[in-house]
Order: structure tokens, then sequence, then C-alpha cells
């Protein structure tokens, strides 16, 4: 709740500056809908198999209707799904699955697979690490420069796009009501709103006949959103009806740790985002594994692992100057 106060604080006023600033232009071949051209899902699957094993993982990829990450940690596997409108998305899971599988598969083994202290220290620290290679690594102008040429190989009408087009492309700014379809900068916002009214229905200020209601409320009042329906309102995630009350703060939790975590990694790595660029991750997965993977639990709390890691227990501060600097600079906003 404290750590959510202030990042709530922080980006509202900066997701209004960011939206009425002048709005990104992105080309209509990387802007998904109708006017997409056709990537055949095919090219997709192979496109991303090869980023996969660039990016260190050597286990198996197939496709679901959602992406997700299984196994055991002898045989992991990740699946990930493919839009024919819009095959970075299908890039983006595979990115995102990437990093949770080299988690598991890097936990402590040996004489010590399958005691506690090889389980993942919790599910915010399992975000965090799938969250570094999306959005840190995978959401980077340094990650496309080095992916532009895969991608123009695999479709050739993609040729001349730059890398910096595919960079506004895939952290444009746009309000969603769809939580699963935000973008980085409001993400968190929808997260916040979840978790707040996960408080009320725990601690009896809000109940089940006026939890839509209540929800409608903070979206209007937090995203500047109008929910047309509770399908598309409280009813839109899966993890309430399932009883996963909690699991929510995970994501951004998980999202404010990938970010401290590579900031850090940053400064342990002086030329971090030249190898990304030229397609060389190697030293990152050293240093995940070494900082991060191979502790597995053997830290009590992830805010004492991330003390272990950064000298600092997780601070919002750092995350929320990440994404002024970032989304400032995309919108060409002065400081």
């Amino acid at each position: 709740a404290e750590i959510f106060e202030a990042v709530k604080s922080g980006l509202v006023p900066l997701i209004q500056e960011i939206t009425s600033a002048p709005q990104l232009s992105v080309d209509a071949r990387l802007a998904g809908g109708d006017a997409a051209p056709t990537f055949d899902v095919d090219k997709q699957e192979a496109l991303c198999s090869d980023v996969m094993e660039k990016l260190g993982f050597d286990g198996i990829l197939n496709r679901s209707l959602h992406p997700f990450t299984g196994g055991t940690q002898s045989d992991v596997r990740i699946t990930t799904r493919y839009d024919e409108k819009d095959f970075i998305s299908g890039v983006a899971g595979l990115i995102h699955e990437t990093g949770h599988a080299l988690y598991e598969q890097n936990r402590p083994a040996g004489d010590n697979l399958g005691m506690p202290v090889s389980e993942a220290l919790s599910m915010g620290i399992h975000e965090s690490m799938s969250l570094l290679f999306e959005r840190m690594v995978g959401q980077s102008e340094e990650f496309w420069t080095f992916l532009q040429p895969l991608v123009a190989e695999s479709f050739d009408f993609t040729g001349g796009l730059a890398a910096g087009e595919y960079y506004d492309a895939i952290n444009k700014v746009q309000k969603s009501l769809i939580r699963v379809d935000a973008d980085e900068l409001t993400y968190p916002l929808h997260i916040i709103i979840r978790f707040e009214l996960e408080q009320g229905l725990f601690d009896g200020s809000i109940t089940v006949d006026n939890l839509p209601g209540k929800w409608n409320e903070l979206y209007k009042q937090y995203l500047g959103i109008e929910v047309p329906s509770n399908k598309e309102g409280c009813l839109q995630d899966v993890h309430w009806a399932s009883l996963a009350f909690g699991y929510f703060p995970s994501y951004t939790l998980g999202a404010m740790y990938a970010c401290q975590f590579f900031q850090h990694a940053e400064k342990s790595i002086p030329n971090l985002r030249e190898e990304i660029a030229g397609g060389n991750f190697m030293n990152l997965r050293t240093w995940l594994r070494e900082n991060i993977h191979s502790k597995g639990s053997l830290y009590p709390s992830a805010d004492e692992l991330c003390e272990a890691v950064t000298g600092k227990k997780l601070d919002p501060t750092i995350y929320l100057d990440y994404l002024r600097a970032k989304y400032r600079k995309l919108y060409k906003i002065a400081a």
C-alpha cells in the first residue's frame, strides 16, 4: 500500500502530461488492425524461435492462446501467441516468457534441487525476471537496432523501417480499457485500481454488489476512462473468479524490481546497451544468474534479495524516475 501510493501520486500527473502532448505517429505496418499487412504466422514463429535462442533459452517453444511457461527445471517449455496483423505482440510474449524460463532453468540445482531454496522467491520476483527482458530489454531502442534486420529478412515489406520506428510503436501511450492491452506507462494504474478494490472487499468498505460501480469510478478517476459494461470492467480478468486475490500486485512489483535490477546491471556491465544493440545477451544472463537466478529462495523476502543485489530495498522513486525520463524524451517534453 505504501509503495503503490507513491507510484499512483507520481503516475497520475505524468500520464496526464504525456497524453496531453502531441501523439506519436506510428507507421501503418506496425499499428495493427485492418490497415496493417499480414505477417505470416509460420514466419513469425521462426523469428521468435531465433530470438529465443539469441536470448539464451534452449528449451521448447510452442503456440497457445495465451503465452505461458511450464515444465520442470530440466525441461522448461514456453509458448507465445501470434497475430497476423501485429507480429510485435508475438515477439513481446516470447521475450516475456523467455525471462520466466531462464529463471526456472537457473535456480539452485544439484543437491538443492527440489529443496525449498530452489523455489522461486515470490511471484513479484518471477515477474521481475520476465519484465526485465520484456520491458527493459525488449522495449529498448537498442534491442530493435539488433532485431530490425532480422525482421526485414522475415518480412521484406518492413525493410524501410528504422529501429526508432519500432521503438515508437511498442512504447506508444494509449489508454486502454483492458489491462492486458495496456501500455507500460498506464499499466500500473490498472493494477493499483484492482489492489485498492481488493483491499475494500477484504475490509468490508466495498461489497460484491457495489464492486462494479466502484470499479467504474476508479477507472474514470485514475485513467479518465468510461467503462461501458461489466464484461469490459470488473469481469475482464480471470483472477478473482479463480480466487487469486492478492495476485495482481505481483505484476507491478515485478516491473519495479525489474527496473531497479536492470539499473544496477548497467552499472555492473558498462557497455550493456551496446551489447544489446549487437544481439549479445551473455553478460546480462550471467549477471542475472549469479545475482538473482541462482539465489532462489535463499533470502527470506524479495526486499532482502533486492537489497543484496542493488544496495537498497525496492524504491518506487527509481521506477518513477525511469518512466519520467523515458516518456518525456519519447514525447519530446522538456523535463
